[in-house]
């Protein structure tokens, strides 16, 4: 490891983060020939196929393809579930593949938000509590806790909804808790899963007009996977993944 790779996954793992943008031209995800295969022998298939891709800070992005394309794998890379099985995955400069276990769920606790269809809240627990869970992994203190739950549920104008819960809220409202809880964290990258997949259309609208929003306002970094091309369209630039590679890398007309 070289004297600047080290520095820089010093300043990766480092909480509080590093004040300021990210280095000038550096990307923040980069994938450099990765390649994911699963099983061995006769039976081994190809999820990922050299793909080449590189995201900057503060892009929205939509990922599309077909079922089996490599695109749900290539987000489970990028949100440091998964490691490659060649080639290297780049984080704000650094191999994430060399990094432990536990470095890993670091990066994701203190870089990375998600945002799933299914919104994966608990039944039983209040909005606010639902979007306080990942400061309670990161052991902030509960004065802490609280007062950035209210903030963030307030940004997805859910003020006056945190002591209700999912089942008193309405599916566009239960994502926005979910959004909540992955930008309490004040993620550089919030990665969306099909965000928009268990809505109405209007619901969807909405959800991604939000979206739009963090980006925009925030600069949060926004990668989401979706089947709607109607949706994809809010985003700066669409990626299309096909048999395992990026077949297109273009840019779709922007919000609308």
């Amino acid at each position: 490891m070289t004297a600047a790779t080290a520095s820089a996954k010093n300043a990766l793992l480092t909480w509080p983060r590093p004040a300021g943008p990210d280095p000038a031209g550096q990307p923040l995800l980069e994938f450099r020939q990765v390649s994911k295969i699963y099983g061995t022998g006769t039976a081994a298939m190809r999820a990922l196929d050299g793909v080449d891709l590189r995201i900057s800070p503060g892009e929205f992005v939509a990922v599309m393809g077909p079922s089996g394309s490599g695109k749900s794998t290539a987000m489970n890379i990028l949100g440091c579930l998964d490691t490659p099985s060649a080639g290297s995955y780049l984080f704000r400069g650094v191999a994430v593949e060399t990094l432990s276990h536990d470095q890993r769920a670091r990066l994701r606790r203190h870089y990375l938000g998600f945002v799933f269809q299914g919104f994966n809240l608990l039944n039983r627990t209040s909005a606010l509590e639902n979007v306080e869970l990942p400061l309670i992994y990161r052991r902030a203190p509960r004065t802490e806790r609280h007062a950035r739950a209210r903030a963030a549920l307030a940004q997805v104008g859910l003020t006056g909804w945190e002591g209700h819960t999912p089942g008193e809220l309405s599916g566009g409202q239960q994502q926005r808790v979910a959004i909540a809880r992955a930008i309490v964290t004040e993620p550089s990258l919030l990665l969306a899963d099909e965000p928009t997949g268990n809505l109405d259309t209007a619901r969807s609208h909405e959800v991604m007009d939000l979206l739009v929003g963090l980006n925009r306002d925030q600069g949060i970094t926004v990668l989401m996977v979706t089947h709607e091309a109607e949706m994809a369209a809010y985003a700066h630039r669409i990626i299309h993944f096909r048999d395992g590679r990026v077949a297109d890398d273009g840019r779709a007309g922007g919000s609308v």
